[in-house]
């Protein structure tokens, strides 16, 4: 799911597949598959709510933070989002083989959700990583950004579907009546972590890249 992403990428275009993709002008997302981009708010939420921000609408969400600087924005994700994606998936990996080894008989057991979670892992942890490494200094710093988001916004599409897929193995997060405690633990911490990545996205799409892209288009 990960797509290349290099200090080398600007404005002009970005490397998909050797091949050069120019970006648009607009300050809009393209899509490099020509299909409908996902839409954030299509995902249905079960909100837990463990801390004060998690009882807010997503959009909601995104505008408590609307004011702050894109340095400010950057901190909070890394702190609340990316540290907290990888203490989330390794255990919910853990969780899903152990049920999956357990009630593998089971009519309504997840089969496949481990392997999936694996890949989305990985695919979280290379995103995470090259927006660490690139996209986030060069937006501090005030430098070109929008070739580098354009890959983003594309690899949040990428990161929608695959939720879409764990909701397909769970059958909507829903444990049957005789789930044991490890199952009910899988699927709350599940749909905790989705309501996450999905407020995650949000805040880089409508809050942080819009700001990154007008701060761009201002120092022309």
């Amino acid at each position: 799911m990960g797509r290349l992403l290099s200090a080398h990428n600007d404005t002009t275009g970005i490397r998909h597949h050797g091949l050069v993709i120019i970006t648009p002008t607009s300050l809009g997302r393209i899509d490099l598959n020509q299909r409908s981009s996902s839409q954030i708010n299509r995902l249905k939420i079960g909100m837990q709510p463990a801390m004060k921000e998690r009882h807010l609408p997503l959009q909601e969400h995104a505008m408590t933070l609307s004011e702050r600087s894109p340095s400010e924005l950057i901190d909070h994700i890394l702190a609340r989002y990316h540290a907290i994606h990888r203490q989330q998936l390794p255990e919910l990996i853990r969780l899903a083989r152990r049920v999956e080894q357990v009630h593998d008989t089971h009519v309504q057991c997840p089969r496949g959700l481990a392997d999936h979670l694996e890949e989305l892992h990985q695919a979280l942890e290379s995103h995470m990583q090259k927006e660490e490494s690139v996209l986030f200094p060069r937006i501090k710093r005030g430098g070109t950004a929008r070739g580098p988001i354009a890959v983003m916004r594309f690899e949040h599409d990428e990161h929608h579907e695959a939720l879409d897929q764990v909701m397909v193995l769970t059958r909507d997060l829903q444990a049957p009546a005789d789930a044991c405690t490890t199952w009910r633990a899988l699927y709350d911490g599940l749909r905790e972590f989705r309501e996450d990545l999905v407020q995650h996205m949000q805040l880089e799409n409508d809050v942080l890249f819009e700001q990154a892209l007008v701060q761009e288009a201002r120092h022309g």
